[in-house]
C-alpha cells in the first residue's frame, strides 16, 4: 500500500511543476490561468449559495494571481452576476497572461477601478463597506518578505475596517508567505483559499495555516506524476485515505489473538492514570490484548481503571516506580515474551534506577517494535546516541512521540529552537537517529527515517490537557500491533490523524474548554464511519480535489 498522503510544494517547486506543465507538457500558461479562475468560481458556487445574491469585489494585482483575478471576474460575469474590480498597480506594468487577461476582460466590458496609492484607494475603500464577498487576488505565492508601504496599509485597512465581510483568497492570502510556518508579517485573513495543483507549506503549517481558512486544492492542469516526481519534496499533508486502510471491517472469524497483544510498561505513583490511559488508548484503537507492566504498588489502582486491562507487576523503586531489579531473573523478559508491541514511558518517572531501566527495556528488545513517550524519552535527554540500533539494517520499529519540550531534551537545544524549524528538527533527528519521530503540537508531524514528513491537519487546542498524549501512544502501539507488515510510517500516521480526529468530535460535543483526554477515547468510536471513513471534523475544514487525492476529501485545519 502507498501513502495516500499528498505533496506540499515550496514556491520554487511549484514554479518547478508549472515550467514543466507549460515548456514539457505543451500546455500554454493561459490554459492554467484560466482553470484557476474558473476553479476559483466553482468554489464560490459551492461555499456561498445562492451566489447570485452577493455583492462581490475583487482585488486584483499586477502579476499572475491578479491575472487568476480577471479570470474570475469574467466567469462571474458570464454566469449572470456583476463584480466589482479593483486594481492595485497601473495596467500599463502589466505583463504576460495577466494582461491578456486584462484585455480580455476590458472587452466583456468589465473596467477596473484603480488603486494605485493611498489617495486612490481612499476614494475606493468606501464601496467595500457595500460588498458582501471580497476575493483576494493581490499578491500570490512569489512572496519573500514582509508587504510594506501601500499594499500593507490596503492589507491592514481591509482586516481591521472590513473583518465581517469573507474573504475568499486565491492560491493564498496577500502577504503570506508559501515556505514556511512562520508569519512573514502582516497578511489578509481568508475565510477560505482557494490553492492550485498542490498545498504550499503556510498553508499546511502552523501558524500560518491560520490564517488560510478553509483550503481548497484544485487541479488546473498539471498531471499528479509531475507533482510526484519533484526531486525534494519531502513535506506530505495527511488525508483521511491514510487511516482507511487500518480501520476496515474485521473478518467474521478472527479472534482477538489476530490483532495483537500490546505491553504498556509505565505508572509511578501518583502517575498511575497515564499507564492506564495508554492501555486504554491501545484497546479502543482495536488491539485484541492489552497488558500494563507496572510498579507493584499501584498495580491495583491501574487494574481498576477497567476490567479489559490486564496487569504484571514489577519491582519498584524507594520512589514508587519501576526499578531496574525488574530484569534480575528474567522477569521482565518474560513479560515481554509473546508481546507484539511494547508502549514505554506514560508515568514512568525519572528516577535514576527507573531511567536506567528504559534504556536496558530498549537495548535488550531490538526486534520489539517499541514506542517510547513522555518520561522514556527523558532517559534519552542527552543521551539520543543510546537509540542506535545495536542490530544495523534490520529495519527496527522505532517510535517516539516527543512533545516540544521533550524535542529540545532529546535533541539538545532550546523549546524556541524547535518551534521555529519544526520540520527540520523532525526531520534532521528521524534521519539521524533512523527513528520515527512524532513532533506533537499544532499540527503534529511524522518524521521517518527516510526524510519524508507528515503533516496531520486534524486536532484542536482543546487536546492540550493532560492525558491526550498518553492515549495517543497506546493508539499507536495498538495500531502496529494489529498491522505488523504495514511501513512503521504508515500505521503512525494513522493513528495521529484519528486520534486528532477523535480530539476533533469530542470538542464538538463538549467544546474544546471541558476536553478530556477521557472525552477523547469515548469519540474514537465516533470519529468514524463503519468501513472507516471520518465522520466528525472540525468547521475549519480543508478540501482536496487535486489529482493527487479523491475528490472532495475534508481534513480538520
Amino acid at each position: 500500500m502507498n501513502l495516500m498522503s499528498v505533496k506540499v510544494l515550496t514556491a520554487s517547486q511549484m514554479r518547478e511543476v508549472d515550467r514543466i506543465t507549460i515548456e514539457e507538457l505543451g500546455v500554454p500558461g493561459m490554459v492554467l490561468m484560466e482553470n484557476a479562475g474558473s476553479s476559483v468560481v466553482r468554489v464560490l458556487e459551492e461555499k456561498f449559495p445562492p451566489l447570485a445574491q452577493e455583492r462581490i469585489t475583487i482585488l486584483c494585482g499586477k502579476g499572475n494571481n491578479g491575472g487568476d483575478g480577471f479570470v474570475v471576474a469574467r466567469h462571474l460575469k458570464m454566469k449572470g452576476h456583476s463584480p466589482h474590480v479593483i486594481l492595485f498597480a497601473d495596467p500599463g506594468i502589466l505583463k504576460g497572461d495577466a494582461r491578456s487577461n486584462y484585455d480580455i476582460l476590458l472587452k466583456n466590458r468589465i473596467t477596473p477601478a484603480m488603486a494605485r496609492n493611498a489617495d486612490e484607494w481612499a476614494r475606493l475603500r468606501a464601496e467595500l463597506s457595500g460588498a458582501t464577498l471580497l476575493i483576494d487576488a493581490i499578491l500570490g505565492t512569489g512572496l519573500s518578505g514582509p508587504v510594506e508601504g501601500f499594499l500593507l496599509e490596503v492589507i491592514n485597512d481591509i482586516n481591521g475596517s472590513f473583518p465581517q465581510i469573507p474573504l475568499v483568497a486565491v492560491d493564498i492570502p496577500s502577504g503570506l508567505g508559501s515556505d514556511a510556518g512562520a508569519l512573514l508579517g502582516e497578511s489578509l485573513r481568508a475565510r477560505c483559499t482557494v490553492t492550485f495543483t498542490a498545498p504550499k507549506w503556510s498553508q499546511v503549517l502552523a501558524p500560518s495555516c491560520e490564517r488560510v481558512g478553509e483550503l481548497h486544492v484544485m487541479p488546473i492542469g498539471t498531471p499528479p506524476s509531475i507533482i510526484a516526481g519533484i526531486p525534494d519534496a519531502y513535506l506530505n499533508l495527511l488525508s483521511e485515505d491514510d487511516l482507511e486502510p487500518f480501520v476496515r471491517p474485521r473478518d467474521a472469524e478472527s479472534h482477538k489473538g489476530d490483532y495483537g497483544h500490546v505491553l504498556v510498561v509505565g505508572g509511578s505513583r501518583g502517575k498511575s492514570g497515564a499507564a492506564a490511559l495508554s492501555a486504554l488508548g491501545a484497546l479502543n484503537a482495536g488491539a485484541g490484548l492489552v497488558t500494563v507492566a507496572t510498579a507493584f504498588s499501584i498495580l491495583s489502582i491501574v487494574a481498576g481503571f477497567a476490567p479489559t486491562i490486564m496487569t504484571e507487576p514489577l519491582p519498584e523503586t524507594d520512589t514508587g516506580s519501576i526499578s531496574l531489579a525488574a530484569f534480575d531473573y528474567g522477569r521482565f523478559a518474560a513479560v515481554v515474551a509473546e508481546k507484539s508491541v511494547m508502549a514505554i514511558g506514560p508515568g514512568i518517572s525519572t528516577n535514576p534506577s527507573t531511567v536506567e531501566f528504559v534504556r536496558r527495556a530498549l537495548k535488550d528488545f531490538p526486534k520489539l517494535p517499541i514506542v517510547i513517550d513522555a518520561d522514556g524519552l527523558n532517559a534519552f535527554a542527552g543521551a539520543a546516541d543510546l537509540l542506535a540500533d545495536p542490530l544495523k539494517g534490520t529495519g527496527r520499529k522505532l517510535v517516539l512521540t516527543p512533545h516540544p519540550g521533550e524535542m529540545a531534551r532529546l535533541s539538545g537545544i532550546s523549546k524556541q529552537q524547535v518551534q521555529a524549524n519544526r520540520v527540520e528538527t523532525a526531520r534532521n533527528f528521524a534521519m539521524k537517529h533512523q527513528v520515527c519521530l512524532v513532533l506533537k503540537g499544532n499540527r503534529t508531524l511524522i518524521a521517518e527515517p527516510g526524510g519524508q514528513v507528515y503533516v496531520n491537519p486534524t486536532g484542536n487546542p482543546g487536546m492540550a490537557t493532560a492525558g491526550t498524549g498518553d492515549v495517543l501512544t497506546g493508539m499507536i502501539a495498538g495500531l502496529l500491533a494489529q498491522h505488523p507488515n504495514a511501513p512503521v510510517e504508515k500505521v503512525v500516521s494513522a493513528a495521529v490523524f484519528w486520534h486528532g480526529a477523535a480530539g476533533d468530535a469530542a470538542a464538538e460535543i463538549r467544546g474544546e474548554l471541558s476536553l478530556t483526554a477521557t472525552d477523547l477515547l469515548q469519540a474514537l468510536p465516533r470519529a468514524l464511519h463503519i468501513g472507516g471513513t471520518i465522520h466528525s471534523m472540525s468547521s475549519r475544514a480543508l478540501r482536496l480535489r487535486s489529482g493527487q487525492a479523491p475528490r472532495g476529501t475534508c481534513f480538520s485545519c
